[in-house]
């Protein structure tokens, strides 16, 4: 079973605009054939953006989305994260390139530019950084 981070624009993806590029994704996670794992940090970050007058969501259904994502991932304790050998040039997603290199082997799905470059010296230390939902379509 692949384990795997998402980041929060996945997270947008999967659970507030339902992009249908992502439904195998969402699938697999419904269906437990990966294995999703987040922190109390991404947590948090979730919850911030979710919460921003862009998305126009409703406290209950910001609930409801939060809640959701809880039962399907596994949170790990963010003081018990190695540090990745590489910097993110925005030090918020930092957390995620730590948090797929505690996990090893592990897949980073993302859309953030910042973490994509980092996607070929990340692949010599068994992290694979991706924008690619179609990996989880079987």
């Amino acid at each position: 079973m692949k384990t795997v981070v998402l980041d929060t624009n996945v997270l947008l993806d999967l659970f507030v605009f339902n992009d249908f590029r992502a439904l195998h994704l969402k699938q697999a996670l419904q269906e437990k054939r990966i294995n999703a794992v987040a922190t109390q940090k991404t947590l948090e970050e979730f919850v911030d953006v979710i919460s921003r007058p862009l998305f126009s969501l409703e406290e209950s259904k910001q609930a409801d989305i939060f809640s959701e994502w809880i039962l399907l991932a596994r949170t790990i304790d963010d003081q018990s994260l190695a540090v990745a050998p590489w910097q993110c040039e925005d030090p918020d997603d930092q957390v995620f390139l730590d948090l797929a290199y505690s996990i090893r082997p592990s897949t980073l799905m993302s859309k953030d530019n910042a973490l994509l470059k980092l996607a070929s010296k990340a692949s010599k230390e068994g992290v694979l950084i991706t924008t690619d939902y179609m990996d989880f379509s079987h």
